[in-house]
């Protein structure tokens, strides 16, 4: 049976040998590890990075530790797809260097070879990134942060460091760091996003080596928990098919159910000054398994899609989840728009279409107020009719994530859970408000140690990491019913 199991596998995966087919079957029966959510191999990853977009796929570049699973010295570990959902693993792509190691930051293709890096008909991709000097940062100095860039020529297999790096030394700010560019079509111009403190710097570049400062976003405006992380400004349409922009900052803490979590600001950009829309304070992801997260840079024009991917973990307890030998996952994939509801201006998290590949051939429909078994523990539940009051997903230790929808409010309790003793705030109940959102449409994405709740398609998300001792293997509705599609690993 065992062996059975291994060739279907080794189908599926496209596995060279039964060798390789049965180091895929370890790898994904770890305890927690999740089988449609992206993983390192092993040890330490947090912050997504570099994300661009080349001939077919999709770069995941991400903060790396590659000799032990806890937080330490940067490197850019390196993944990449043809569809954000199925990963293959490459070597590391930057590892640290004199100026100090390699913090957060993104990729761009220099199609026009702007920065003359590429090579004769080879426009190359660039990579801008923080360097952090942990030793000038230990003596009390306040310029241990730099921006520097690499490139590559190969399709980011291998990459080179500029020669005269950094291209943006520090000013004198401790906190300087986790640079966001992209190319300003209307001032023919890079525009660099960059998180100082607890405000973000605009800087321009006419060839993203030579950086001039031309505004400060931030002073009064936003949550102010915490430093301000990994913007990211980006163009978007409003409903109404205006051209506009959207600037995600993540903060740390300060979350709306503590610890680290996104923010995001809807408005206007010049090229020089980005003007919100209003003063609100809106969360990306009310969650607190959603931090750090960007968007791919070069999306093709027939795609048309903003595509984001988080880290999908919090600073309260990142370091002490009970995973080994690997420890943190990306999100799901997510396409952003810009949407209007109840008179509120959102920028919603719809799942990517994508996902549905997972979907088996045969969902099961969920009764209403009845337990029905998923036959797996990965799985999306769908509720679209009537009115939800609760969802309860358990498995046969009694073991439960329960959502509900009271009191113009909705929530995630995990104190029933699982495994819950590695940080004393991790076994609560989650809430987001509703602000009058009549709730038409529920997703849930069920995975070995994640839940992922969107309403509306992602007018309102919750995301929560979880440590069952056993996968959930039943679901509960009350109110409605629905349809519970079983979804495939990825290997």
């Amino acid at each position: 049976m065992k062996l059975v199991k291994w060739f279907l596998l080794w189908t599926l995966a496209g596995c060279s040998t039964i060798e390789e087919s049965k180091q895929a079957i370890a790898l994904y029966s770890e305890p927690f590890r999740p089988q449609f959510h992206y993983t390192p191999p092993a040890h330490w990853m947090n912050d997504p990075n570099g994300m661009v977009y080349l001939d077919g796929e999709y770069h995941l570049f991400y903060q790396h530790n590659p000799n032990d699973k806890v937080w330490g010295p940067m490197h850019w570990g390196h993944a990449v797809s043809n569809d954000m959902i199925h990963w293959e693993d490459l070597p590391i792509a930057l590892y640290p260097d004199s100026l100090g190691t390699i913090f957060s930051g993104s990729a761009v293709y220099d199609a026009n070879n702007t920065s003359g890096l590429g090579s004769p008909g080879q426009s190359p991709l660039v990579a801008i990134y923080t360097n952090h000097d942990g030793a000038a940062a230990e003596k009390g100095t306040d310029d241990f942060q730099t921006q520097s860039i690499a490139y590559s020529t190969d399709k980011g297999r291998t990459w080179t460091k500029y020669a005269h790096n950094p291209v943006l030394p520090n000013p004198g700010i401790r906190d300087f760091r986790d640079p966001k560019v992209h190319w300003h079509e209307a001032t023919q111009q890079w525009i660099m996003a960059l998180a100082v403190q607890d405000v973000i710097h605009f800087y321009s570049s006419p060839n993203l080596i030579d950086w001039e400062l031309k505004s400060t976003f931030g002073k009064n405006i936003g949550a102010k928990g915490g430093v301000w992380e990994c913007p990211d400004l980006f163009p978007i349409q409003d409903p109404n098919g205006q051209d506009r922009y959207a600037l995600l900052v993540s903060i740390n803490p300060g979350g709306p159910n503590m610890g680290s979590a996104t923010q995001y600001f809807l408005g206007d950009f010049d090229g020089r000054l980005f003007t919100p829309i209003d003063s609100t304070i809106r969360w990306l992801d009310y969650g607190p398994d959603n931090y750090a997260g960007v968007t791919w840079s070069n999306i093709p024009d027939s795609d048309g899609r903003r595509l984001f991917l988080g880290w999908m973990s919090n600073w309260q307890y990142a370091n002490a989840t009970p995973t080994h030998p690997w420890r943190s996952a990306m999100t799901l994939p997510r396409a952003m728009e810009w949407v209007r509801a109840e008179g509120l201006h959102l920028l919603a998290s719809k799942p990517v279409a994508e996902l549905k590949k997972l979907r088996t051939s045969r969902p099961v429909k969920a009764e209403k107020n009845q337990r029905t078994s998923t036959g797996t523990g990965t799985f999306e539940l769908v509720a679209q009719k009537g009115k939800v009051q609760s969802i309860t997903i358990g498995n046969h230790q009694d073991e439960r994530v329960v959502v509900r929808i009271a009191d113009e409010n909705i929530t995630i309790d995990r104190s029933q859970a699982g495994i819950s003793d590695f940080h004393q705030e991790f076994a609560r109940s989650l809430s987001a408000p509703l602000d009058g959102i009549q709730v038409d449409k529920l997703q849930v994405f069920v995975d070995h140690s994640s839940v992922e709740v969107f309403v509306n398609e992602g007018q309102i998300v919750l995301t929560a990491r979880v440590f069952p001792n056993e996968p959930y293997q039943w679901v509960t509705i009350q109110g409605t019913e629905g349809m519970v599609y079983p979804l495939k690993a990825v290997f």
